[in-house]
């Protein structure tokens, strides 16, 4: 009887899709509707982007749609194993078989924004097969659905494998090296490709990414009648494997949660006794640290960037970033590790039951923050600074080091109970151990926050390196102690004041408030403008603008990818400033506007 009251596969199908469609538009609210506004403008053109890439620049075509491969595949990892809406612990329930569940999750995976945009980027194959004829363009268009769709399943298996496989702290570590890796591969893998000397992009495009899934649509276009009819078919023939893959992951899975998911862990640090007070909670925050797959996760994306980016850029035979590597860890490190009451879930009712508990608590993170990161940082940057012969750098690591540390241990707790974003209880995470349920967007924002306050607590120590290297260390030393200090009293004390609103916001998400203005009651421009200069502003801001100002100050005449150094000299110091205003003005429209709005809706109430 049970196929019976089974539907069909086109029946569950349009379920998937329906249901997911129903989450999307019940979701689209408030700054979660702003962020799918701009994000999609900003895929939109990046999508045009591409088709212009196909008329004008035909033979980076197969570049351009790598790119958009890597997105895919990346991107589940670098946001914890992807937003999976429809979660396959659903319907584990249905009798129908996990072949005919995945078909049916694979269609409510095409229900949204982003696979249309995709798809729209990817009619510069019919674009470019007009070069070859009407032919030409009908096989363009076959494989830009077959693309489509290959690039869909690959980013489902990936999501599947880290869902599945990640069970242990081995495997959690293994994806944040990878996450770290892919990290400063975007950032400086053009250094170990410049090493290589690898100069000609059609060369490159011809060995490399060609081969890709991304490049089999262009080479079907370029190909003869029965060699593209055959790539077509063996790409038909890789979306039936990766489906089949996909369905017996999802079943493994759903059976893996049934059982517990995540297998015992034994062998806790123990660095001092749980004596009470701070000490106590640095203990049990040490064994968090240690069980935690999402922490481990997070602390190895960290410190795997910190050392691969001045690997890359020691295949050009560029050693300055090397002494820095620890600096690195700790700005990475303090990033992930901003919302750490929000992804201890509603655990916090146990500290606001205790009385007096929230300094002991907020003292004890920072502690065992410190124990966490500070050892590794600086051995990092002392075996980095020796390696390097790099003398010159003495100085300015021994000096920024301390108030690196301090800073980030002070920024983490204040902003972890003035800015939580809520997350799921560790214990309902479900079947993807690395998904914590909080909304990535606001966990990016709030990395970003960090990425720029961290490093804005060792501007005086850095001042003073200027004015005298050695005073600067003993200047490092006392922003850091005040840091810490000073910001972790802050968070104690707002804890110990609004330690209850906060676990209400955990329970129940942001109280609305109908006379509170956000930037969903902006105009769409500027909604749109808005989220663009959050997501971009940094770009001229800090690598085409700071960056390069400090490489002329200290004299580094390697331009490698930074626009003023490879211009005269006259016009190097104009274009760095223009940058650097381009950045701030973008980074101040996006931070005015809102202000602005909020302050005519109190003056019109008023």
């Amino acid at each position: 009887m049970a196929h019976l009251l089974t539907p069909g596969p086109a029946a569950m199908a349009q379920h998937m899709i329906r249901m997911r469609l129903a989450l999307m538009r019940n979701s689209l609210r408030g700054d979660d509707a702003t962020n799918l506004y701009a994000g999609v403008s900003f895929g939109l053109l990046l999508a045009l982007g591409t088709i212009t890439v196909a008329v004008l620049w035909p033979a980076y075509l197969p570049l351009a749609l790598a790119v958009w491969l890597s997105g895919w595949i990346f991107g589940p990892i670098l946001i914890g194993g992807g937003n999976e809406a429809l979660r396959p612990e659903y319907f584990s329930m249905l009798p129908a078989k996990p072949g005919r569940i995945a078909a049916a999750l694979l269609a409510g995976a095409f229900a949204g924004p982003v696979p249309a945009v995709n798809l729209i980027a990817l009619l510069s194959l019919p674009v470019y097969g007009w070069r070859f004829g009407p032919a030409g363009v009908l096989v363009g268009l076959v494989a830009a659905v077959t693309t489509l769709v290959t690039m869909v399943m690959i980013s489902r298996v990936v999501v599947a494998l880290i869902g599945l496989f990640v069970r242990s702290r081995a495997t959690a570590a293994a994806v944040g090296i990878v996450t770290g890796t892919a990290i400063a591969l975007c950032s400086n893998g053009w250094a170990p490709v410049v090493a290589m000397g690898v100069t000609d992009t059609d060369a490159w495009s011809e060995v490399f990414v060609r081969v890709l899934p991304s490049g089999w649509g262009v080479a079907a276009i370029e190909a003869s009648w029965p060699f593209a009819i055959a790539i077509l078919v063996a790409n038909a023939g890789v979306i039936a494997l990766l489906l089949a893959a996909w369905a017996v992951l999802l079943s493994r899975r759903v059976v893996s949660a049934a059982r517990g998911g995540v297998p015992p862990r034994r062998g806790t640090p123990r660095p001092f006794p749980a004596t009470g007070g701070a000490r106590a909670v640095a203990a049990k925050e040490l064994r968090a640290w240690w069980r935690d797959l999402v922490r481990i996760q997070l602390l190895a994306t960290a410190f795997s960037y910190a050392i691969v980016t001045p690997l890359l850029l020691i295949t050009i035979d560029v050693w300055v970033m090397v002494p820095f590597a620890g600096l690195i860890a700790i700005v990475m490190a303090a990033a992930s590790s901003a919302n750490l009451y929000g992804a201890d879930g509603t655990a916090l009712w146990l500290t606001l039951m205790t009385p007096g508990a929230e300094r002991a608590d907020v003292r004890g993170r920072q502690l065992a923050w410190l124990l966490i990161v500070g050892p590794a940082a600086v051995a990092l940057s002392l075996a980095g600074t020796l390696i390097s012969g790099e003398t010159w750098a003495w100085p300015w690591v021994l000096g920024l080091l301390p108030a690196l540390l301090g800073g980030g241990a002070g920024i983490i707790v204040l902003l972890a109970v003035t800015s939580l974003v809520p997350g799921t209880d560790p214990h309902k995470r479900g079947g993807n151990p690395l998904s914590t349920g909080a909304d990535e967007t606001a966990e990016t924002s709030l990395a970003w926050l960090v990425l720029c306050a961290v490093p804005a607590t060792a501007l005086p120590a850095a001042g003073a390196i200027l004015l005298n290297p050695w005073a600067g260390v003993a200047t490092g030393v006392l922003t850091g102690a005040l840091s810490a200090w000073g910001l972790g009293r802050i968070a104690y004390r707002r804890l110990e004041n609004h330690g209850i609103d906060l676990l209400n916001l955990m329970k129940h998400g942001p109280a609305p408030q109908a006379d509170k203005p956000t930037t969903a009651d902006l105009p769409i421009q500027h909604r749109i403008g808005v989220m663009i200069c959050y997501t971009i502003g940094w770009l001229p801001l800090f690598p085409q603008g700071l960056v390069p100002m400090v490489m002329k100050i200290f004299g580094i005449d390697n331009p490698v990818w930074f626009l003023a150094l490879h211009l005269p000299p006259i016009w190097q110091w104009p274009v760095i400033i223009f940058m650097i205003a381009l950045g701030l003005l973008m980074y101040g429209y996006a931070i005015l506007i809102p202000m602005r709005l909020s302050s005519s809706s109190s003056a019109t109430s008023g």
